[in-house]
This record gives structure tokens, C-alpha cells and sequence, in this order.
């Protein structure tokens, strides 16, 4: 390497060190090797496990369908566009997938991005700039976070869920406001009260940008995300989709009005200024959304909900610390796909993720500087097709370790290397 100074910036960098420490001990829970598709158990690393850290919520990354519209994308489009939208990247598959999307969602138009981060980039960007004010949730995804740098707008962030905090934030704010938040956070599974918050934009005259990446198709009474599950679409002026969880396949969207796609069409630099989606991902889009829409894409997104509720009752029977369900508008509550089980240390989560793979449970582990300090979890994600014995064997091993009854609280003891690689990570600022 020809610069000694980035050299020792690398070599003295925590987080970099705690990734080689935790590899070298195999205690590392990122960066596993799938040998498999994509299933309620799956071959990782020559190890057969039940497959807890999916976003596969529906199973249709393996659905004959999805399958076969793949396929005949890949057999007539070929293996890649080799350019973007802009310029020769647009093929019929994007403006059938465009036109279902819209038609789907109620709205004007949608626009596709080849992915989900690069929709959230490119969106929230094309909307807001300099002089401007985005209010975001202060758990919204890193992606958000990463698009108002971005857009070089003002940043206001308030405490997650404090819809009072919103409005203060609100009643301070300049220029262009706009309001970001999931519909659906991807760390604790937990749903914004979409209901309030569109209320509250609605008052102080700010757009509403709600990112239903791990909500759409899983939720609502269209499936089409929580927006619909909270009455709030028709107040919402953007709704970012991913095509790459429920739906199976890979890539991003964003639906709305025609001046709000219109605008990200042309100053989206994500969406201008790379290369677009390929032909198979777009053919297993078209085909997961038109699954959807059918009687069969209800009953998934029922039997998924279902597990969710058999998987955090359960776990919570057990002694397991478990989020609460999320209130809705009508009084009920709902367990989304996503369960967290708070472990609160990461030591310590490290060492139960490593005795759940050695029980042949894959969960996901979420540490420092993904969530606070003092906030790390195991994250759990259900999918239609996991069977109730799969469920109880997650419920029996989780409980094992985290439960009332646990019999080693701690896990897999880690060595002392790995204690002290965790101790004290670089933090990264939202």
C-alpha cells in the first residue's frame, strides 16, 4: 500500500479488529455463507439450520412462480441491461413492474431503483436540498440517514415513536419540511403510528416520506405495507417499497404522485447515474407482486403474521425478553415478522447467537453502533412456510439460554480476546 497513513488508520481501526477477532474465533455472526435457496432451513456453511435471520417473510425467493418469471426474463432480456435508466437501461419490464406497482398502491406513478438503499438515497435527496428541514425518526434505517447527508438539508431527529417530539421538531423547522420514518423498523419489529404522524404533518404543512421496506406485501388490508394497516395512505406523500424481502426478489421502488416521481426521475442520482436492475430480478418482482394480489398471496401474509404471534407468545411463555406488540388504530395489536429478543450485551449476544447455530438455529445478531450500547438483540424473522416444529425448536433453544429457565445465561463462553474486541468499538454517528 503506497500511504503509510491510511495504512495505520485500517490497522488501528476497533471495528475492524473485532471483525478479524471475532472470525478468527468463529464467533462471527455476519458474513455467513448460504449453500442453499433461500427456505425455512437452509445449508450455511455446510451446517443445516433453521433460517431465523431471512427477510424472506412470504417464502417467495423460491416460489415456482417468482421462479419462472425470473426465468423468462433472464431467457428474453439476457443476463443484464448494461446501463442505466436514463440512457438504455429501460426495458418493458420496467414500466409493467411500474405501472403494477402504482396500480397496486393506489398512487400516480412508481419509479423502480435496482435497490432498496439506492431508492431511500435517491428519494429523499431529489426532494429536499439545501435551506431545507427532513424530520426523521431516531430509528429510522441507516439508508435514511445516509439520504439527508445527501440532500444537504438540515437534519432534526426525534426520539423513536414520540409523535409529541415530532410536532415540537415541527413547530421549529424551515424551508421544505419532510418527515421520515419506517413503517415497519427493521431492528425491533415494531410499527409508527402512521395515523398520528400524518396528522401532524398535515398541520404543520410537511411532506410525509414512510419507508415500507420490511412491511410491503406483509401487511394491510391491500398488503401493500402499514400505511393501509393505519388508514394513512392516502396522507402519505411517498412510500419506498424494497422488492428484496417479502416480495422475494431484489431491488427498490418508490410510489406517489406524478410531481413526486417526477422529480425523483430526474434528480435521483441513484436512479440517474447507475446501472439498472437485472432482467431476472425485475420478471421475479412482476411475478411476486401479481402473486400477491391473489387469494394465495393473503393466506401467506396470514400464515407469516400467525408465526409471528406463535413465536413471540412463545418465547415469551418461555421467559424470553420479547418486544410488546404494536398497538393499531382499532384497539388490537399485531407481532410483526420481525421478533427481538433484547439480549442488551453484546458479549453476551455473541455468545448465544454461537450457541444457537451450534444448536442449528441462524438467528441475527445486532450490536453497537447498529443499536445503542446497552440495546443489543437477537433478531428473529419468521416466514410463511416455517412449520410449528420449527418454531418450537427456536422457542426451546432461545429458552435455553435466555429464558427463565436458562441453564447457561451466558451462552458459548467466548474467549477473553473476543471480550475485549467487543468492549469498546468505535462508535459510528447516526
Amino acid at each position: 500500500m503506497s500511504s503509510q497513513a491510511l495504512l495505520d488508520r485500517i490497522r488501528h481501526d476497533k471495528r475492524i479488529w473485532a471483525h478479524r477477532v471475532l472470525t478468527k474465533h468463529d464467533q462471527n455472526p455476519f458474513f455467513r455463507v448460504m449453500k442453499s435457496v433461500n427456505a425455512p432451513v437452509v445449508d450455511v456453511e455446510n451446517r443445516s439450520v433453521i433460517m431465523m435471520g431471512s427477510n424472506n417473510y412470504l417464502g417467495l425467493a423460491d416460489h415456482p412462480e417468482v421462479r419462472a418469471g425470473a426465468a423468462a426474463a433472464l431467457e428474453r432480456y439476457g443476463a443484464t441491461v448494461t446501463g442505466s435508466r436514463l440512457l438504455n437501461g429501460t426495458i418493458t419490464l420496467h414500466t409493467e413492474l411500474e405501472e403494477e406497482l402504482a396500480d397496486w398502491h393506489g398512487t400516480d406513478q412508481a419509479l423502480v431503483f435496482t435497490t432498496g438503499y439506492q431508492a431511500n438515497l435517491g428519494g429523499i435527496s431529489a426532494l429536499v436540498g439545501v435551506g431545507d428541514t427532513v424530520v426523521v425518526d431516531s430509528a429510522a434505517h441507516a439508508s435514511i440517514y445516509d439520504a439527508c447527508r445527501l440532500s444537504r438539508a438540515t437534519v432534526r431527529a426525534f426520539r423513536h415513536n414520540r409523535v409529541d417530539l415530532l410536532e415540537d421538531k415541527l413547530s421549529r423547522s424551515t424551508g421544505v419540511v419532510l418527515v421520515v420514518v419506517d413503517g415497519l423498523y427493521s431492528m425491533h419489529g415494531d410499527l409508527a403510528p402512521l395515523d398520528e404522524i400524518a396528522a401532524v404533518c398535515e398541520k404543520y404543512d410537511a411532506a410525509l416520506f414512510v419507508d415500507e421496506a420490511h412491511s410491503v406485501a406483509v401487511m394491510g388490508p391491500d398488503l401493500t405495507g402499514a400505511a393501509g394497516l393505519f388508514g394513512a395512505a392516502d396522507d402519505i406523500d411517498a412510500r419506498m417499497g424494497c422488492l428484496s424481502k417479502g416480495l422475494g426478489s431484489s431491488g427498490g421502488f418508490v410510489a406517489g404522485s406524478k410531481d413526486i416521481v417526477d422529480a425523483m426521475r430526474v434528480h435521483a442520482r441513484t436512479f440517474l447515474f447507475t446501472t439498472a436492475g437485472v432482467p431476472a430480478a425485475l420478471g421475479a418482482a412482476l411475478a411476486a407482486i401479481r402473486l400477491m394480489r391473489t387469494d394465495e398471496g393473503a393466506e401467506r401474509s396470514r400464515r407469516t403474521l400467525a408465526n409471528a404471534r406463535y413465536l413471540h407468545d412463545g418465547l415469551r411463555a418461555a421467559g424470553v425478553d420479547v418486544g410488546a406488540p404494536s398497538p393499531l388504530p382499532d384497539g388490537s395489536d399485531l407481532v410483526s415478522p420481525i421478533v427481538a429478543v433484547n439480549v442488551r450485551d453484546d458479549l453476551k449476544t455473541v455468545n448465544t447467537w454461537r450457541t444457537l447455530w451450534d444448536a442449528g438455529v441462524f438467528a441475527s445478531a445486532a450490536m453497537f453502533p447498529a443499536v445503542p450500547h446497552d440495546g443489543a438483540i437477537l433478531r428473529l424473522c419468521v416466514q410463511a412456510d416455517h412449520t410449528t416444529a420449527h418454531l418450537d425448536r427456536v422457542i426451546e433453544e432461545v429458552g435455553k439460554v435466555l429464558g427463565d429457565g436458562s441453564d447457561h445465561a451466558e451462552g458459548r463462553a467466548a474467549p477473553d480476546e473476543v471480550g475485549a474486541a467487543l468492549a469498546s468499538p468505535v462508535p459510528v454517528s447516526a
